[in-house]
Formats: C-alpha cells, structure tokens, sequence
C-alpha cells in the first residue's frame, strides 16, 4: 500500500478498496491464523496474557514444588496402570517415592504436600489383579 489517497477519495473508500483488493490478490491466505476462529473474547482481561500464551506454546509449567510432585504422583498411578511389565511398575513406583520420601524430610515451599510414599507390594498385587 504505497499508493497515495487521489484527492477527492474519502479516506475510508480508498482503505477499503485497499484492502479488497489485496483479498481479491490472495495476500491475506498466508496469514498465520488465516480460517482459524477467533480465541474466546469473553474472558477477563489478563495483564498477562502474553506469558500465559508463550508458556502454552512451550509447554512450560510453573507449579509450587509440593503441588508438582502431586501431579508427579497422579501421573505415576496413571503409568502403573498402563505398564506392561512388574518390572516397570516397581521402577515407577520407586522413582517416585525416592521423591515423596525426600519432600517428607524437607518439605517444600507453598502448599502441604499431602502424600504419603506408594505402597509397593499393594500397588503390585491391585496392578496383577487389573492383568488377569
């Protein structure tokens, strides 16, 4: 757009004419985003919007060290339940609770941990009994 407004063109006519005619050309189809919907407007607005949406893009997580290891927990139950060998449930299981045995002596900052280590043979005995 380097043509200048001819005179006697309103401003908004000349704009839009701009602007249909880079449509009609294709210009606007290697937009990134293009035929995409619109994100959800209704929400409050974030001041920090930006962080929240690269930290997404990234996949990074900012969670307290207790709450971390809590999901590092669910995510364990989960594992277990997917493992295809005793072997790997008793690995898995005592990853992490070499963790939640070191939380427990020196808790971490933020909210109470609130877990206790797995029970191993348990865990194994519910896990063989899920299998057959």
């Amino acid at each position: 757009m380097t043509e200048r407004k001819p005179p006697g063109v309103s401003f908004e006519s000349f704009v839009d004419k701009q602007i249909r005619e880079a449509a009609e050309r294709g210009e606007f189809r290697s937009l990134p985003g293009f035929g995409k919907p619109l994100p959800d407007d209704t929400a409050p607005y974030d001041e920090l919007w930006w962080i929240k949406g690269k930290m997404h893009r990234e996949g990074a997580s900012v969670l307290p060290p207790a709450l971390a290891l809590r999901k590092e927990a669910e995510d364990a139950e989960a594992a277990v339940a997917g493992a295809v060998s005793e072997s790997q449930v008793r690995r898995i299981l005592g990853e992490v609770n070499t963790k939640i045995a070191e939380a427990l002596l020196r808790p971490p900052p933020g909210p109470p941990l609130n877990l206790k280590p797995f029970d191993v043979e348990a865990t194994v005995e519910r896990w063989r009994a899920a299998r057959s």
